[in-house]
Order: structure tokens, then C-alpha cells, then sequence
């Protein structure tokens, strides 16, 4: 491996489903599981495609009860790609070839011999004899495996050798992107050679609507068909050959029509390289058309599979690069035999490729995607077959995407030693690629577990919390469209808000197509195979997350116009709920929010209690505390008609104001035996024997399935599953929190503080990636020995699969994103501010030494580096106005072009 490579070597079926989610390619507008081409979804291989946002509903029976899912819909599949020496009729090959092609090198003249792993459908029309099967993992041997990864290129390679039952080689080399210039295309380039056989090679390039989603075991019980009216069909020529619906035969070109052949059905086949199919030609392309069954999206797929052969002094193919398969060295268009076939929701294109060792040949498929929900289009199908038939050939396409990668890189640089950095550049990457700058034109929110598999049902929960101070440093223009998103469901959540008999807006804990409420009534707890209530949907602090994006971009970017209409919107609402859901207690003299679920998720209700939800949570008394205060200063601010205008849109009464006031002030926080208490009552729940569960089971991650399927519950103990009380210290700076205390009226000095870290350190199982990453920002910050084994746990969280297979479903987008800004905000204290950028750095020892660019306001590419208790910061040249850099001993005002080299003193020093 290389600092901008991953490799792995060798085929593991148990680690496929991983490799497959760590190998996923995407460029904002659809990704692709990193899935073998040839092979079909089962137990092991899970191929999967999904657009951003593109959402269908399905209801299901779940013990007894009829349950409504919406889901992240799996595309029809583009990747199908297989391959097999050809055992045929000497009619189904090119003349100057035998029929079976010279026998393999160890004997077996004829090219035939026992089947392996159960022998494929053989769908060509006259065959007599049984066909090889297409070479996979499980029909042949495989001598060598091997992917690459390309994190510079977005691109991923394969190497792969294989023996069929009769002895015969055949090496394949595969390259694939899905290009970051043009979102709607898709490449994958095949290499074959034979390796001690000559003959010919029979491909076949497809596109399967038959798709279902069923990539998450846990679901398997619910409703997994999104997919219907699937058609397929051809074009030539003369145009589009009409559709065939489910398993009806293709409709070419009648005799005589232009490209049709004299007798429908017969293959069509072409000496001068028509079946090559140059990409300036639309001829022979493929396509498929289906819908969503309720939300009604148009989905069209078209492909162009085209074929080179090279002369004999071809370079081998194991010679090449990583990030591109074989150029064909003199390639010319092979004499091949081809056609389409249907087969219920599948089309495909059969080729015949003569090849012989040192003579490979080249299958290039190009695929284009389009939905209903794509501007700028009419219909999908339309848009797609025309995208596929004028893309540009295939060194075109890699040359314009990896210039695209490049520009990505250069707006994100991070320069970061070590295995660190490694990983940090390949969270980086996953992140890229889930939400790139075309994410900006698209009305999606942050996939919970990106674009790379099910879990989650694809979702948007919190994690925007994690993701967006990452992107406001390096692409505004995508926090806004994120931002965006939650402000086009404002009116979704003021109606479930008005449900509720509460005012203002009620986000949504698990939100997908329209802004709903998608957390599910039941969930299987695996260990126990028991549906439980899920009472998740009490996690109201959402709104909080969302209030707080909407002021760090604002504060980062400098765009007051969003803070001042969609932004001022958003705050004012979120607010409003959370004024009217706090009710004052005499008794306490206080206000409390009562029954919700904080961050933690293990305490659903106290215990033996029969209404979900635990009173008082700190983090969420507290994140709305702060919510009141920034709406009341942006309202404030506001020039008199916008106020009053906001107030009419909002239905806000102009009296209203005053109680949040009094609400920011007056909440409740708990806290027992000197610490701030997760809730109010926490202190009273029994301790849990952590060594004796840890001797029990190993891994306590799961802590409540571990409980649960005992008869006992989480609800009981002290027990955390991740960060909760302590989110405050990763939200706020300790000065800001402490002031957010003081307006409450506590006092919380660094003794507080550090107890409450100890407590709870103690206390918790990180059952979540962001566990590690939230624990590690806070032990850093109040300067802990401990700090970097939690930030390793954060780095390591996906690529080790730490939680126990989860990353196979889908990656934590979550906790890759903040593990970048954990270098990027949390080590150097940076505190992105409309007028300064705050700096207060807590280096680790372990990670001490790295460089990062940010955009601040209008200041593009500002670096930073940290080295050795300095911290160099330059402002490149432009017509901005000075940067003010506020540390905790200085202030120092740069101009751009100008450089200075700060001194770090005091505070660095780690406790034992």
C-alpha cells in the first residue's frame, strides 16, 4: 500500500461484503459497491447502486403489525460483466478459428472438462453441448486476487486469475470509475487474456432490473421490491428498438430496417469492427427502464459495450498501473460475433472476442444513469441513451475524471504522516464521494451511512453534526445544499410539531424523501430475535444539530444572506419548539423538557416505567438552551421590516422572544455527586459489573442486545452506549460552554468539568463510531494521556470494522468526517468566527506534526501547519480583507500574502 493506494490481496469470502463497502466508488450523485462484475447478489457478494435521495416506501408485517419502511432504493445493477472460454458450435465462432480454440497447455485438447460449481445457464439458441460456466469465485479457481484501490483517481483495479474445470487461464484485469466530471456516467474496463489456451472468449455486459434490497440481514423480514415496470430494450442505428416488458423477447429492427439483421434473432455479426462500436457511433447500445413503485421515480440506464483486440506485441496485462487496465498496444476492432438477449428484467449484450496469449482483448462498458428527480432532463430513459451513445471513448472519460479528483483534492489538501494519514486520506475519500460539489445542485441530505450500502435504510439522521464543520472549511457551497434540505422539510416539521400540540418545527429523528418521521415502530435486537418498540424517534436534540450547522456555516462563510432568510427561518422555529416544549416547575423554579432520549439511546424510559423517554437530559437541556440564545441574536439583529416580515412567515408572536429569554436561562441541568448528571435520576440507576460482562462476552459494544437478551435492559445502570453528556465538550469550547452554564445560572469550572469526563469514561461501551471520535476530541482538549487510544479507535472504526461487521453495510460517514475534523478543529482549537478564526491548540504527541488549507470567508486555500510548538499559518494573496487570528496569549492580524510563525505556549503538556 501506498499513501493514496489500498490494496487487498486474495479472495475472502468472508471479508467480500467488507471489501465491497471500502471499495465503493461515487461522486455525489450515485455510488457502486466495489462488487465483482461477474458475479450475481447472494450470500457473499452484495452488488448495490444507490442515487442520492432517491427514496421509496414500502409496508411490511412485522409481528403482527403492519409497519411502513421508507428506504435508499437499489438501483437497477450496471455492473454485470462476465466472461467465459467459449464452448460453442463452430457456427457460433469467427471463421479462421476453431470452434473451441487451441486446447490448454496441459493437455485437454478439446477445451472441455467436468463442471465446477454447477454449470450456468446456457441461453444460446443451437448449443448442443453444456456450456462452460462463467468463470466466479465459486465455478473456478482462482490463482490470484487482487484489488486496488486509487484514492488519488477515484478509481478501482482488479487483478484476477482464473482456471476453469478443463485447466484453461485466463487472466482479467478490470478498472472502474464513476466519473467526477459527469455524474451520470459509469466506466468499467475489462482486460482478458488467455493465458495457455487460444480460441475465443465469450463476454456478456448486461443490465439487471431484477434488483431488490436486501443487502442489511436484519431486514430481510421486511418489504425489499422498489422496482417496478421494469422494460428493457435496444437501440441502433435507426433509433431506439422499442422496450420489451418483463421477460418479453427484444424488439430489434425489422429485415431491411438500418442495423437490423435479415432473420429477427440472428446474431448479428461484423468483420470491418461495426460490433466494436466506436463510441462517436450510438449503435448497439442497451438500455433499461423501470420505476419506484410509490414514489414514482423514473429510473433509465443505458449502456455501450465496446471491444478491442491488440496485435501480439501487446503489453501483458499484469504490467500495468494501478487506476487503468491495459491500453491495447496497436489495439484494432476484433472479428466478433454478437447480440442481445433478454431475460425477464435483465438485458444483455453477448460477444464473442478471439484472444490468444499475448493477444488480449478489451471490453469497455460505459454506462449512463439518469432519474426523474435530475433536472435539466425530460426523460430519464431519453436522457440516459443519449448520454451513453455521445460519451467520449474510454481514455477520454479516465483522463477528464481524474482532472476532476484532482481539483477535489486540491480544495481538501491534508497532509498527515503516517498511518494516520493514511486512513485520514481514505475517510477523506469516502466522504468526497458521498458528498462532492454536484451534491450542491441536489436536494439530499447526509446519508448516515453514505451511499455504500443499506444500513439505516439510507437515512439522514444527525450526523450532519459531524460532517458539516468539515465541508464549511472546504465546500460551502455543499453545506448549504445540505443545509438546504432541511430547510425545504421546515414546513414537515412545523406540521408534526403542530401534531404534537407544540409550536414551532419537530424535526424528524430518521428523515428521507419528504421530511417525515421515518424512525421505525420495531426493531430486531439479532442476539435475542426479538421485535422491540423503538422509542429512538424521542431524540428531539436533532433540531438542536440542525440549528447549530446553520450557525458555524453561516459563521465560517460570512453569508449573512442565508443567516438573514432560510437561516433566520430554520433558528426561529427550532427555537419556538423548544420554548413551548419546556414546562416550568414551581417546585424546582426551573423549566424542564421532559421524556425524550438523548444521545446515548440505551435509556429509552426509567426503569419498569410504562411511558418511553428519560426527563432532563443534560446535552439536550443544554444544546437547547444555546438555541434560544443564537435565535434571540440573530432576531435582534435583524433590521425591523425583515423582523417583522420573519415573524409573519413564521407565525411567530412578537412577544415570543421574551420567553425565550427566560428559557435559555432557566433550564434545568441535573447533577449528582459533583458531576452533571446524563439525566435527571441518572445517579439513582444501579452500577453495572463492566469486568464481569467484559469476561462474558469480550465485546460489550452492543451492551443493551447483550442485556436485553438476558430479560434485563439497559434502562437499569449507569451504562452508556456513546458520548452523551459528554457531546457538550465536542459542540463548545470550554470557554463558550462555560458561558453557556453561566447563563443558565450553574457554574462549571475545568474540576467540574474533568470529574464529569472521568465519570463517564468509566461508564460507557462506544457501541457507536462516533464514540471513539467524541471521546478523543474531549480527552485531547482537557490535554489526557488517553486521548490518542480513542482517536485510533475513530480512525480505525470502518477499516477494521470495529463494531463487528456493520461497515459491510454501509460505511460511518459520521465519524469519517469528524476524524477529519478532529485534525482539522480539534487539535488547533480552530474556532471559525464571523469576524476571526480562534485557535487554542491541544497537540497529541502522537499526531503533532501535519498541514491543512481551509476557506475562510473569501480567503481561499489559507494554510496551517503545526510542527514542533509552532503553528504557521498563511494567507494567500488576494483583494480580501485581513485575517484576525485570535489565540488564547495573542491576536495577530494578517493580510493576504502574508505569513507569521505563532509560538505555542502553556497548556500542551499531556496529564498522565
Amino acid at each position: 500500500m501506498t499513501d493514496w493506494t489500498w490494496r487487498y490481496e486474495g479472495y475472502d469470502p468472508a471479508e467480500e461484503r467488507l471489501r465491497e463497502a471500502l471499495c465503493t466508488l461515487g461522486n455525489g450523485y450515485a455510488a457502486t459497491r466495489g462488487a465483482l462484475p461477474e458475479c450475481a447478489a447472494d450470500d457473499v457478494h452484495y452488488p448495490g447502486t444507490y442515487a442520492a435521495g432517491c427514496y421509496n416506501r414500502l409496508t411490511s408485517t412485522v409481528a403482527g403489525r403492519r409497519v411502513e419502511n421508507e428506504d435508499l432504493v437499489n438501483l437497477p445493477n450496471w455492473l454485470p460483466l462476465r466472461f467465459r472460454p467459449h464452448d460453442g458450435p463452430s457456427g457460433d465462432a469467427p471463421s479462421g478459428g476453431g470452434a473451441n480454440g487451441t486446447g490448454p497447455d496441459d493437455g485437454a485438447a478439446d477445451g472441455t472438462g467436468p463442471d465446477r460449481g454447477g454449470a450456468a445457464e446456457d441461453r444460446r439458441t443451437g448449443d448442443a453441448a453444456p456450456a462452460t460456466p462463467w468463470l466466479t469465485p465459486e465455478t473456478a479457481q482462482i490463482l490470484h486476487h487482487r484489488r486496488i484501490l486509487d484514492l488519488h483517481t477515484g478509481t478501482l483495479t482488479r487483478h484476477v486469475r482464473y482456471e476453469d474445470a478443463a485447466g484453461r487461464r485466463v487472466r482479467v484485469e478490470q478498472t472502474r470509475f464513476l466519473h467526477m466530471g459527469d455524474p451520470h456516467l459509469a466506466v468499467l474496463r475489462t482486460v482478458l487474456e488467455p493465458e495457455n489456451w487460444s480460441g475465443v472468449i465469450e463476454v456478456e455486459s448486461a443490465l439487471d432490473g431484477g434488483i431488490v434490497n436486501a443487502g442489511v440481514a436484519r431486514y430481510r423480514d421486511l418489504a425489499g421490491r422498489h422496482l417496478t415496470g421494469v422494460t428493457t430494450g435496444t437501440t441502433g442505428p435507426g433509433g431506439s428498438d422499442g422496450p420489451t416488458g418483463d421477460g418479453g423477447p427484444t424488439r430489434s429492427p425489422g429485415p431491411g430496417a438500418p442495423g437490423g439483421p435479415d432473420t429477427p434473432g440472428e446474431p448479428e455479426t461484423s468483420e470491418a469492427g461495426d460490433a466494436s462500436e466506436p463510441p462517436d457511433a450510438p449503435d448497439g447500445l442497451i438500455w433499461l427502464h423501470c420505476r419506484t413503485s410509490h414514489s414514482d421515480i423514473g429510473i433509465g440506464l443505458a449502456a455501450r459495450t465496446t471491444a478491442t483486440a491488440a496485435r501480439t506485441t501487446a503489453t501483458p496485462a499484469c504490467a500495468t498501473e494501478p487506476g487503468t487496465a491495459t491500453e491495447p498496444g496497436g489495439s484494432a476492432p476484433p472479428r466478433t460475433t454478437g447480440r442481445t438477449e433478454t431475460d425477464g428484467p435483465r438485458i444483455a449484450r453477448l460477444l464473442l472476442l478471439p484472444a490468444a496469449p499475448g493477444e488480449p482483448v478489451t471490453v469497455d462498458k460505459t454506462v449512463a444513469l439518469h432519474t426523474s428527480r435530475d433536472p435539466a432532463i425530460g426523460d430519464p430513459l431519453e436522457a440516459a441513451t443519449d448520454r451513453a451513445a455521445h460519451a467520449p471513448g474510454y481514455a477520454e472519460l479516465l483522463g477528464s475524471h481524474r482532472r476532476a479528483w484532482r481539483a477535489l483534492w486540491e480544495h481538501a489538501e491534508l497532509d498527515v504522516p503516517g498511518e494516520a494519514g493514511r486512513i485520514l486520506r481514505f475517510h477523506l475519500f469516502h466522504v468526497l464521494q458521498t458528498l462532492s460539489p454536484h451534491t450542491a445542485g441536489l436536494d439530499v441530505g447526509v446519508p448516515a451511512r453514505g451511499l455504500h450500502g443499506e444500513a439505516y435504510r439510507g437515512h439522514v439522521f444527525w450526523d450532519e453534526l459531524f460532517v458539516l464543520p468539515y465541508l464549511n472549511l472546504h465546500f460551502p457551497e455543499v453545506s448549504r445544499a445540505l443545509l438546504e434540505y432541511r430547510h425545504r422539510r421546515l414546513g414537515r416539521a412545523c406540521r408534526a410539531a403542530r401534531e404534537a400540540g407544540l409550536a414551532g418545527a419537530m424535526f424528524p429523528w430518521q428523515s428521507a424523501g419528504d421530511g417525515r418521521e421515518e424512525t421505525q415502530e420495531l426493531h430486531l435486537n439479532p442476539r435475542s430475535g426479538r421485535w422491540l418498540p423503538d422509542h429512538s424517534r424521542l431524540q428531539h436534540h436533532v433540531g438542536s444539530a440542525i440549528a447549530y450547522n446553520v450557525w458555524h456555516y453561516c459563521e465560517a462563510t460570512g453569508d449573512t444572506g442565508y443567516l438573514h432568510t432560510k437561516g433566520a427561518e430554520t433558528l426561529t422555529q427550532i427555537a419556538r419548539f423548544w420554548a413551548s416544549r419546556a414546562a416550568f416547575d414551581p417546585a424546582l423554579g426551573r423549566y424542564r423538557i421532559r421524556a425524550v432520549v438523548g444521545p446515548d439511546e440505551y435509556h429509552e424510559a426509567y426503569p419498569g416505567a410504562a411511558v418511553p423517554g428519560v426527563d432532563d437530559n443534560a446535552y439536550t437541556n443544554v444544546t437547547a438552551a444555546w438555541v434560544l440564545a443564537r435565535a434571540l441574536e440573530v432576531v435582534r439583529a435583524l433590521p425591523e421590516p425583515r423582523r417583522r416580515e420573519l415573524f409573519e412567515q413564521t407565525g411567530t408572536d412578537p412577544g415570543e422572544p421574551e420567553r425565550w429569554e427566560e428559557v435559555s436561562r432557566r433550564l434545568h441541568v441535573p447533577f449528582h455527586a459533583g458531576v452533571i448528571s446524563q439525566f435527571e435520576g441518572y445517579g439513582d440507576l444501579a452500577e453495572l459489573d463492566w469486568d464481569g460482562y467484559r469476561r462474558r462476552y469480550g465485546s460489550i459494544r452492543r451492551l443493551d442486545r447483550i442485556l436485553e437478551a438476558e430479560g434485563d435492559s439497559a434502562n437499569r445502570y449507569q451504562a452508556s452506549k456513546q458520548a452523551d453528556v459528554l457531546m457538550l465538550g465536542y459542540l463548545f469550547p470550554p470557554a463558550e460552554l462555560a458561558g453557556v452554564f453561566r447563563r443558565l445560572g450553574y457554574r462549571l469550572d475545568d474540576a467540574t468539568w474533568r470529574r464529569t469526563v472521568d465519570h463517564y469514561l468509566r461508564r460507557t461501551s462506544h457501541g457507536s463510531t462516533l464514540s471513539g471520535l467524541v471521546h478523543g476530541w474531549v480527552l485531547a482538549r482537557v490535554h489526557r494521556a488517553d486521548a490518542w487510544r480513542f482517536c485510533l479507535d475513530a480512525l480505525d472504526s470502518d477499516v477494521a470494522d470495529l463494531q463487528g461487521g456493520t461497515t459491510a453495510e454501509g460505511i460511518h460517514l459520521g465519524a469519517m468526517a469528524g476524524t477529519l475534523d478532529l485534525v482539522q478543529r480539534g487539535l488547533t482549537g480552530l474556532d471559525p468566527r464571523a469576524d476571526a478564526l480562534v485557535l487554542d491548540p491541544a497537540p497529541l504527541p502522537e499526531l503533532s506534526e501535519y498541514c491543512f488549507t481551509v476557506r475562510y470567508h473569501g480567503h481561499w486555500g489559507l494554510a496551517m501547519r503545526l510542527s514542533a510548538g509552532r503553528l504557521r499559518v498563511d494567507v494567500p494573496a488576494s483583494d480580501e480583507p485581513p485575517v484576525r487570528l485570535v489565540l488564547p496569549d495573542r491576536t495577530v492580524t494578517l493580510r493576504p500574502g502574508e505569513s507569521c510563525a505563532l509560538e505555542l505556549t502553556g497548556g500542551t503538556e499531556a496529564e498522565p
